[in-house]
């Protein structure tokens, strides 16, 4: 999302509890942090004006009510020293937060994928995705490493796909691209398809036609076994570039984090495209920087 050219308006819940009523501002805390609220220093709660979000706080009004305290809950175009910007900053960052616990976790879980330890992570995700109100780029990172700790099949090698089918191509990805999204379209428009355009959405079906990359539905081009989708695209276009393979061998470390390569170097490169993002980057214009750097790495290491 572009932050910059959407006027937000917000919710806040104002609220008053006697300090006699510690085990009640206890819960109150926890309903609110459940909620995603953004505290203030003004002791408001902040949230994105919504329906759901109304009712959420006007439920927690209630409660604070029947403990004998005082709540209003008032809509709210600005806060005169706090832009809109910075506040939906401050809200993907808090749900980065959330997302870098649930990483944590997975990578606590055992090489058996116990299962029951997996669906709690994944309830834990999906808590969290519930209140990520602005789409935090570390939200598909973790969507990308649960896909992965699933137990599944690995899927047959393809075999070398013939580039003039995917000529002058839409191809389409999830919004908020990561490494392995904008290391697979440098790698599109480098080897398979210098024609090619880009389109973002979590549905394929959005755009009829389009190939899609690195998303969850079945078809196109994505995570295979324990290849990333940059590696899954290098594989079925058979390019054999050695700089390329060692862009994989990076862009792999990175995106999965599973320390199969021994590679650091993409970790910086990554943590600028979430900051990018945090940033409100739009779409188009953080897969182009991203594709940039990219190209700046893939010349470092053709030239080495």
């Amino acid at each position: 999302m572009d932050v910059r050219s959407v006027e937000q308006r917000w919710l806040m819940l104002v609220f008053s509890l006697s300090a006699k009523r510690s085990s009640e501002r206890v819960e109150i805390w926890r309903k609110l942090r459940r909620i995603g609220a953004l505290s203030l220093s003004t002791s408001g709660h902040l949230l994105p004006l919504t329906a759901q979000n109304q009712e959420r706080f006007e439920w927690i009004a209630s409660s604070i009510r029947c403990y004998k305290g005082k709540a209003s809950v008032i809509q709210v175009h600005s806060i005169d020293d706090l832009p809109s910007e910075e506040l939906v900053c401050r809200f993907a960052a808090q749900r980065s937060k959330d997302y870098a616990s649930v990483v944590a976790d997975l990578k606590k879980l055992s090489r058996k994928r116990d299962p029951q330890q997996l669906a709690r992570v994944r309830r834990r995700f999906e808590e969290i995705a519930a209140i990520d109100f602005f789409d935090s780029p570390m939200r598909s990172r973790v969507e990308g490493l649960l896909a992965r700790a699933e137990p599944i099949k690995a899927l047959p090698r393809a075999a070398s796909r013939p580039k003039r089918k995917f000529h002058n191509c839409t191809w389409i990805t999830r919004s908020r691209p990561g490494i392995d999204r904008v290391s697979s379209a440098w790698l599109i428009t480098r080897f398979i398809d210098p024609a090619a355009k880009f389109a973002f959405s979590s549905n394929p079906e959005d755009v009829p036609g389009a190939v899609p990359f690195d998303m969850f539905q079945s078809g196109g081009f994505g995570h295979r076994g324990e290849d990333c989708t940059f590696e899954t695209l290098r594989t079925d276009f058979a390019i054999s570039d050695p700089a390329v393979r060692t862009i994989a061998e990076i862009v792999h470390d990175a995106d999965l984090a599973d320390g199969k390569f021994g590679r650091s170097e993409g970790l910086g490169l990554d943590l600028t495209l979430i900051g990018w993002a945090h940033q409100g980057v739009p779409d188009d214009e953080l897969l182009r920087r991203g594709m940039q750097l990219i190209e700046g790495l893939y010349e470092s290491l053709k030239n080495r």
